[in-house]
């Protein structure tokens, strides 16, 4: 989850508000990566989940990286809740995922190394408090009422209002995970045609990283139960919106969508320090806050910085901010984090590679598209679409993402170019065997039913 928001001016009229997203433009040279990747915590000899305090705690885990490894803190009143350095950030999930959002770096080089080094520095707290870190989609034996509540303000007033709206709304917060990579743009164009391919193309790419085959500590029926777990969160900020296929959409679209997305909150922390600065606005209306009739803070008027803070509210399978978000991946173990930003950047900033990608997909209808969404999480790569097999598909997107990563040229060492990250993708297509299906083939043979060798064999 972001950070809040500082700094924004008054919001003069709504032209301002789409704007905002304009001014994520960037000309080419000035595109980068930026990778996101959550883990979840738990105390090694227990197999059960980190609280926020404590010998082996997050607190633990955060404090050690602020004082072994240079990381500045991130506060919210006196509660240390992320940590800061070099155009990166650590920050908490609400049940203790551990997320680094990673700095914007021009090459996957540079985004694997900034992957091993963090990696790296959580091992060496983790290692001195006996903590270890899972690279899973979703917990496979953690009951909610047994997961920690993280101490952030944001987080009580979704709590709430997510049992409200869905059915899965606090799985999503306390139990699942997500591999993410935010990519630039240089048109209103181009962002057009990167987020419908984004969006078409998302159920794919939860085929491909399917990684949460159990729940409540038994096989869930799905390959990918964070897939599952999307689902049924809030019909209003998430799923795969229709309009984005439109013709004439652009910022101005995403804007009107974005206002009719319910608020969580506004940021205010001089007047809210007993939730951390958080007023609740819960189900209210971005329409009305910038009439000045907004329930939670009569007569007051939103800044460019609450509009930012809102677009961080909204969770559709693709987001578009300042860049565009990739969000449709279960979290995953360390060799595969640099897959996932490798597999959209070889689609999304060649034009050739953008092209051919968006061919594959454009003849797909709304129905479809929802219906692949919802087959992918169950089935992984033998979902399908049109006739046409996810596998098939994603053997495509993989040679399209391969000849897209090829024709960027960005060399490294002995490495002439950055294909070879998606070489762990292109084995599971091969295979036909995603890591769930692995998870799930071990649980029933070798594990029989244990999920103790998961925890020993597939954390960080």
């Amino acid at each position: 989850m972001s950070i809040p928001q500082q700094g924004g001016g008054p919001i003069e009229n709504c032209a301002d508000l789409s704007a905002y997203l304009e001014a994520g433009c960037k000309p080419r040279e000035a595109w980068r990566i930026g990778t996101e990747h959550e883990k979840f915590g738990y105390c090694k000899d227990t197999l059960k989940p980190l609280p926020y305090e404590g010998v082996r705690s997050v607190h633990a885990v955060l404090s050690g990286l602020r004082d072994q490894f240079g990381w500045a803190p991130i506060h919210e009143g006196e509660t240390l809740i992320g940590l800061h350095k070099g155009g990166a950030s650590v920050s908490l999930e609400p049940g203790g995922q551990l997320e680094l959002s990673g700095a914007p770096l021009e090459t996957i080089h540079q985004t694997c190394e900034e992957t091993n080094q963090h990696l790296a520095e959580v091992k060496a707290i983790a290692d001195k408090i006996g903590v270890r870190f899972l690279g899973l989609g979703v917990t496979p034996d953690w009951r909610i009422d047994e997961i920690p509540v993280m101490p952030k303000g944001r987080y009580g007033i979704m709590r709430r209002y997510m049992q409200q709206v869905g059915t899965h709304g606090l799985d999503m917060m306390f139990r699942s995970c997500t591999i993410q990579v935010n990519l630039d743009f240089c048109s209103e164009a181009r962002m057009a045609k990167m987020l419908r391919t984004a969006f078409a193309l998302q159920p794919i790419a939860n085929a491909l990283f399917a990684n949460s085959p159990f729940i409540d500590g038994k096989p869930s029926g799905y390959r990918s139960y964070r897939g599952r777990i999307w689902q049924d969160v809030d019909a209003d900020r998430t799923g795969i919106p229709a309009f984005v296929f439109e013709d004439g959409f652009g910022f101005e679209a995403w804007t009107q969508y974005a206002l009719d997305v319910p608020m969580y909150f506004v940021y205010r922390p001089d007047r809210a320090p007993e939730t951390g600065g958080y007023i609740d606005a819960s189900g209210q209306s971005f329409r009305d806050f910038l009439a000045g009739n907004l329930p939670a803070l009569p007569g007051e008027r939103p800044t460019l910085s609450d509009w930012a803070d809102h677009l961080t509210t909204i969770f559709p399978e693709a987001r578009l901010k300042k860049f565009i978000e990739m969000r449709g991946a279960d979290g995953g173990p360390w060799r595969r984090i640099c897959a996932l930003p490798a597999f959209w950047v070889g689609l999304m900033y060649d034009d050739t590679a953008l092209d051919a990608a968006w061919d594959l997909a454009k003849g797909w209808s709304q129905e479809d598209r929802l219906t692949l969404r919802r087959d992918a999480a169950r089935l992984a790569l033998k979902a399908e679409v049109q006739g046409q097999s996810v596998q098939d598909i994603a053997g495509r997107l993989l040679a399209i993402s391969e000849a897209g990563l090829k024709a960027r040229a960005k060399a490294f060492g002995f490495d002439g170019d950055e294909s070879h990250f998606l070489n762990e993708l292109k084995q599971i297509v091969q295979s036909g065997e995603t890591q769930a299906d692995e998870l799930l083939r071990r649980y029933e043979s070798e594990w029989q039913g244990d999920f103790a060798p998961l925890y020993a064999e597939y954390s960080f």
